[in-house]
């Protein structure tokens, strides 16, 4: 993906873009989750992955904007913004609870066989 020039767009345009990115990487970690329930390891693997994507363009914009007031240039706190910034914080979240929850079922699916064998 391409980076995105804070420089060419609004202040609202560059919320929506922080909305956007973190939008779609949390419809993709928790897709994974469902894929993995459904015993699709590679799709949910695969959909992580473009998760990272969407939230390393995500991240990179809001870098941007730290970046930007710390040279001086102070950011108009709207509730965009707050929105923007909880969409991404939300989605980091979620996508941090939802690797833990794969190792968890990972590990039960590889202790499987053990606890049988133990019955």
């Amino acid at each position: 993906m391409e980076k995105t020039k804070l420089n060419k767009l609004t202040d609202e345009q560059i919320c929506f873009q922080l909305i956007l990115h973190s939008g779609n990487a949390r419809s993709k970690v928790i897709q994974s989750l469902r894929e993995y329930r459904a015993g699709s390891v590679g799709k949910a693997e695969k959909l992580l992955v473009q998760a990272e994507e969407d939230l390393r363009q995500s991240h990179d914009i809001h870098f941007q904007m730290v970046q930007q007031e710390a040279g001086g240039k102070k950011q108009d706190v709207s509730l965009l913004l707050i929105h923007a910034e909880d969409h991404l914080m939300s989605s980091l979240t979620m996508k941090e609870l939802v690797y833990e929850l794969l190792e968890i079922f990972k590990d039960k699916i590889q202790d499987a066989p053990n606890r049988i064998e133990g019955r």
